[in-house]
């Protein structure tokens, strides 16, 4: 589209939008753009693997997740991280030792990519900019995801983009296979889940403690499964009714699309901040490490989510909720068979369900038969070897293909 004032210097509109990014005015999971590209002129990456990253900084929990495997990959090939918003790229560089470049333009990328010898591309989201990086046919590109799911986003068409999908177990093979029309199966890498959850047997404890980790409300009503709005407040107040504490974990996007949901959360942190909650030590916890917060509960409270996944190795006691919008998809799957759901006619009675789950864990082997299905297996460090040999496989084959064409050579 023209831009609708033509007579303004072009300097000025580009002045004003530079000023609209660096006031965060830009639209929802947009990056701000503030790229380094003045100093990237020339710039050669030494590192084989590049993880392209253009989220803004709420996204950046999709990435983080993955650092220490990045971490460990660097240590062998090499891994650059390149972003496309100063606020993330700021947070990543004192969070990781891995090279974090921010680039904007699309022309800087491009000169980026000629001079290196990039020989494998990761990808964490589906964002609509990982088509700035896609275009180049000189790297294998990787789709890697960021959780393991029963959503639909999970069995996404965007997945048939990328030369692999990684993916952790059968039920996400399953899955893509089951939904994508034409998917090539071979393109399917598992590698289990490099990120996988070990926690140590609870004691039983005087005021058990619930994890209440719900999901956002998504961008389309497909993926409307968030069950703050609907459920939040009559759960809460349940579980502190039955004398049990709970901590609200709630996911970094929630409230991003939609102000009832914001406006739902903050009620719910209201809610715990409350003498009643107070009294058994319940509070808000958004901040944590995943697995510390994980450690300290006896049983999950979610939402069709990730998260119901990643608790499955703890053994312990898990409640999905049913999305009250009945445009929320939710198809079949052995985790929901498997677990009790919470509908949110229901969702004032969940101090008893939980209670009942806590003395009468009777879902306990179905949950227990669902980790190799759904994470391939319970043990991180061989999900992270298998991760690295799966990185090494593309990169070895992407050379091999490379130095066959006359003229390339890399």
């Amino acid at each position: 589209m023209p831009f609708p004032f033509p007579a303004v210097p072009a300097r000025v509109r580009s002045g004003g939008g530079r000023l609209v990014r660096r006031l965060g005015l830009l639209p929802g999971g947009e990056p701000d753009g503030l790229g380094e590209d003045a100093v990237l002129a020339g710039a050669v990456l030494e590192q084989r693997v590049v993880v392209f990253f253009p989220e803004p900084l709420r996204n950046v929990y999709q990435l983080a997740q993955w650092l220490p495997a990045l971490e460990a990959l660097h240590g062998r090939r090499g891994v650059a991280v390149v972003t496309q918003d100063s606020r993330t790229t700021a947070w990543l560089r004192r969070r990781t030792s891995l090279p974090v470049l921010c680039v904007a333009r699309t022309a800087t990328l491009d000169g980026i990519v000629q001079r290196s010898d990039v020989a494998l591309a990761l990808y964490v989201s589906h964002h609509p900019r990982n088509f700035q990086m896609l275009r180049y046919s000189s790297a294998g590109h990787v789709y890697i995801g960021h959780g393991e799911s029963d959503k639909a986003v999970s069995a996404s068409n965007q997945l048939k983009a990328y030369d692999r999908v990684f993916v952790a177990g059968p039920a996400a093979e399953e899955r893509v296979l089951a939904e994508l029309l034409w998917f090539d199966r071979s393109r399917l890498v598992r590698i289990g889940r490099p990120q996988a959850a070990t926690a140590a047997p609870r004691s039983a404890a005087a005021v058990p403690t619930v994890l209440y980790a719900p999901t956002w409300e998504g961008a389309q009503p497909s993926m409307a499964y968030s069950s703050v709005p609907t459920h939040g407040s009559a759960l809460v107040t349940s579980l502190v009714a039955a004398g049990i504490r709970v901590v609200y974990r709630p996911h970094p996007r929630t409230g991003a699309n939609r102000r009832e949901v914001a406006a739902a959360d903050a009620a719910l942190r209201r809610l715990l901040d409350a003498p009643d909650a107070q009294g058994t030590g319940s509070r808000t916890d958004a901040d944590r490490p995943l697995q510390e917060a994980f450690a300290e509960a006896d049983a999950l409270v979610t939402d069709v989510s990730s998260m119901a996944v990643e608790w499955l190795p703890t053994g312990r006691p898990l409640v999905v909720t049913v999305p009250a919008d009945p445009a929320a998809v939710v198809a079949p799957s052995p985790l929901l068979d498997a677990v009790p759901r919470l509908p949110a006619s229901a969702a004032d009675a969940t101090g008893t369900l939980v209670r009942r789950c806590l003395t009468d864990d009777r879902e306990a082997p179905a949950r227990a038969a669902l980790v190799e299905h759904y994470l391939g297996g319970s043990d991180p460090a061989a999900a992270l070897t298998r991760f690295l040999e799966a990185c090494d496989d593309v990169i070895t084959a992407r050379d091999t293909l490379r130095s066959a064409v006359p003229g390339v050579g890399r």
